[in-house]
C-alpha cells in the first residue's frame, strides 16, 4: 500500500515537473490567471480536481489491476 502512494506521488512531481520544464511561460501565465480567481472558483476546482482523481484511483484500482 505504502509503495504505491509512494509510487502515485513520485508520478505527481514527475509530471507536474515536466510541466515546469517544458512550458515554463504557460505555467507563469496559469499562476497569474489563478491570482485574479475568487477563493470559492478556486475550491470548487480543487473539489472537482479531487472527485476526477479519486474516480480514477478508483476505477484503475477495481478494473485496471
Amino acid at each position: 500500500m505504502l509503495s504505491k502512494f509512494v509510487f502515485a506521488l513520485g508520478l505527481l512531481l514527475a509530471l507536474e515537473g515536466l510541466l515546469y520544464a517544458l512550458a515554463p511561460d504557460f505555467m507563469k501565465k496559469m499562476a497569474a490567471m489563478l491570482l485574479t480567481l475568487s477563493a470559492d472558483a478556486i475550491r470548487q476546482n480543487g473539489i472537482l480536481a479531487a472527485a476526477i482523481g479519486a474516480t480514477l484511483i478508483f476505477v484503475a484500482g477495481r478494473f485496471l489491476s
